[in-house]
């Protein structure tokens, strides 16, 4: 069976400075290479760094790459994945105190939501205002509102690239 292969981008927003080296060697197990990112000071949280990194590899790697970040749980960071044949792209989030937010997300960025999860929600929304709580869940909005800070103070930074090996 050939493994179906993606591309995507690991955006870590904030970082204490002691765990920057550990991230990196976390990034190495899932890619399977050597992996040195470039880190620079989060103006949006003071003693923080940043960096980001595109990547390639098997479908599902994005999810690993998750699974290998959230052990710290101080840390800030999203994980997209391409979509590739038969799989769907996907964005992830995680920020201390929400966990991980995980959802499709399309070939602009985009992120999707189902007709089933629509139609869940407007069968159980009581209100308006329960209905739009509802889809500001269902898009991760409390994900984004956190992370927005740190997005615009590392607009510009430069991305390195990490092949995975198979």
């Amino acid at each position: 069976m050939q493994r179906r292969s993606t591309q995507g981008v690991v955006f870590v927003h904030a970082c204490p400075k002691a765990l920057c080296q550990h991230v990196d060697w976390a990034l190495e197990r899932v890619i399977g290479a050597p992996v040195s990112l470039s880190w620079a000071e989060q103006p949006a949280q003071h003693g923080a760094y940043r960096a980001e990194v595109a990547w390639t590899g098997a479908s599902g790697t994005g999810a690993k790459l998750v699974a290998a970040l959230k052990a710290w749980p101080m840390l800030r960071f999203e994980v997209t994945e391409e979509p590739s044949q038969g799989s769907d792209g996907e964005r992830m989030m995680y920020v201390p105190g929400h966990g991980v937010f995980r959802a499709p997300m399309s070939a602009n960025g985009d992120l999707m939501v189902s007709e089933q999860q629509l139609r869940h929600l407007a069968a159980t929304a009581g209100s308006g205002e329960s209905f739009r709580h509802g889809l500001d869940a269902l898009l991760g909005a409390a994900w984004d509102d956190d992370l927005e800070v740190y997005r615009h103070a590392g607009d510009g930074a430069p991305i390195s690239w990490l092949h995975q090996v198979v």
